[in-house]
């Protein structure tokens, strides 16, 4: 199981750290809108001008604790709701690229789980 984690965290911690710096450096062209309401929330989060970076700098953190392997516990905490955002928008704007959004976070789920211990101290009164 321990091996299991490891390459779970890599994978999403490499995914992540992908998606982040593609996004600051433009690494990759924008792929056309695959319906009108996802032209008009994309066009929404990048007028926003914060909300892209902040996601992407999270991410990007989130990505390098996760490869490191050193304060996963708090990286699982702050890249969950940005993983359940992807979910969501891809389950209802984008369903083609629905099957990486569900892996994400089922290796979020799976690596909360993993860390169990360290967040039962979260849950006591």
């Amino acid at each position: 199981m321990k091996i299991a984690t490891i390459i779970i965290r890599t994978l999403i911690g490499l995914l992540l750290l992908f998606a982040s710096i593609s996004f600051f450096f433009h690494l990759m062209p924008a792929e056309p809108a695959a319906n009108d309401n996802f032209k008009a929330f994309n066009s929404g989060l990048v007028a926003s001008t914060y909300l892209m970076p902040l996601a992407k700098s999270v991410e990007l953190v989130c990505g390098i604790a996760f490869v490191i392997g050193r304060y996963v516990t708090l990286a699982n905490i702050l890249i969950l709701p940005i993983t359940i955002n992807i979910l969501f928008i891809n389950y209802f704007m984008s369903p083609d690229t629905l099957p990486i959004a569900i892996l994400l976070f089922l290796g979020n789920l799976f690596l909360i789980y993993r860390y169990w211990d360290n967040y039962k101290t979260v849950f006591t009164a």
